[in-house]
């Protein structure tokens, strides 16, 4: 049989496999949802689902991997990127999957969303995926009583069901990923409004660390820093961000427009909501909503959502365009991710 993949990604392949060109390195590698996991349980009896659940997630922070909604990260899961959305209608921002822990749902956990992975080439040079996100908010106390009350024996209860899409009131949330090489990204980011009336929808591209370093491990963690290293985030001009990293290397995160640019330390231990000696402090920033963030005694800032206030027309249709360019180039960074974003936009 006829190979039919484009000559461009069986070439891509090639140079992955005979001179390791690592094409691999970035790709949807970013855990859906990482509460709930036996990864992440550190309690006596082993109750998983008990001891991180859903609600701790936008408090806590992981020991063993990261989450995040529609997102991406290198091979070991040091650099992330997803998305946030918040519709503001929701008491807490979208960043990651919602769902029911097992002894929650009639049969079982499950996922509680409408989102899609629709194309992906197997290097990752372009990925498209989908999320549909309802402009009310989000159902999250009804789904999981309802649940609770049906046995095993009915149907289980869906996020369709609740009536939170009736009228066609969503927003489709498309999230493109293109490989410019292989550590080099231009992010497309596409909300379309379904519903009869504008409605506002606030998109929070966001890049951050995984925390490995708060752990003061002896050998170096699993992103190859050792305890006295930290990888620095900062803005370095309007609407552009730089992540520095001892191992991985230096990225930068750059908007086609200037958003506001907000900051969060939320540096914080496996087990901080249980241990004494850490301090905690709400955040809100720009109206969105606060969470309450519980913070090591040396906070570092760890991410940096460029926030995008919408009010997207009936029927109507916004675009957001980012690069994340990686720093083995010939020309600077800087300039690299302004040039990525101009060539884009004309597509």
């Amino acid at each position: 049989m006829k190979n039919s993949a484009p000559a461009a990604e069986l070439r891509r392949q090639a140079e992955a496999r005979t001179r390791g060109a690592p094409w691999w390195r970035w790709g949807p590698y970013l855990s859906e949802r990482q509460w709930g996991t036996v990864r992440e349980d550190y309690s006596p009896g082993g109750s998983a689902w008990d001891y991180f659940p859903h609600d701790h997630a936008r408090s806590r922070a992981y020991r063993w991997g990261e989450d995040g909604l529609l997102g991406i990260s290198d091979n070991h899961g040091r650099l992330c990127f997803a998305l946030a959305l918040w519709n503001e209608a929701d008491p807490i921002l979208k960043e990651r999957l919602f769902g029911l822990t097992g002894p929650e749902g009639n049969h079982g956990e499950d996922v509680k969303e409408a989102y899609f992975y629709v194309d992906s080439t197997p290097t990752h040079s372009y990925m498209r995926a989908l999320y549909k996100y309802p402009q009310q908010a989000f159902p999250y106390a009804n789904l999981v009583a309802e649940n609770r009350k049906r046995g095993r024996d009915q149907p289980e209860y869906e996020l369709v069901d609740t009536g939170i899409f009736g009228e066609d009131r969503y927003f489709d949330v498309q999230v493109e990923y293109a490989k410019a090489g292989p550590t080099d990204f231009i992010i497309r980011i596409s909300a379309t409004n379904r519903g009869p009336d504008p409605a506002p929808l606030r998109v929070l591209p966001t890049l951050w660390f995984r925390n490995t370093w708060s752990w003061e491990r002896d050998d170096p963690d699993p992103g190859g820093l050792r305890a006295a290293e930290r990888p620095v985030l900062r803005q370095v001009a309007p609407g552009l961000a730089h992540a520095e990293h001892r191992v991985l290397g230096d990225y930068w995160l750059a908007c086609d427009r200037t958003p506001e640019l907000l900051e969060q330390a939320a540096a914080t231990s496996e087990n901080a909501a249980n241990s004494a000696g850490r301090i905690a402090f709400p955040l809100t920033q720009g109206g969105l909503p606060g969470a309450a963030r519980l913070s090591m005694p040396r906070p570092i800032t760890v991410w940096s959502p460029f926030a995008r206030h919408l009010l997207v027309a009936t029927r109507g249709h916004s675009r957001l365009l980012l690069a994340l360019p990686g720093s083995r180039r010939k020309c600077s960074p800087e300039k690299t991710a302004k040039t990525d974003l101009l060539s884009a936009s004309k597509r």
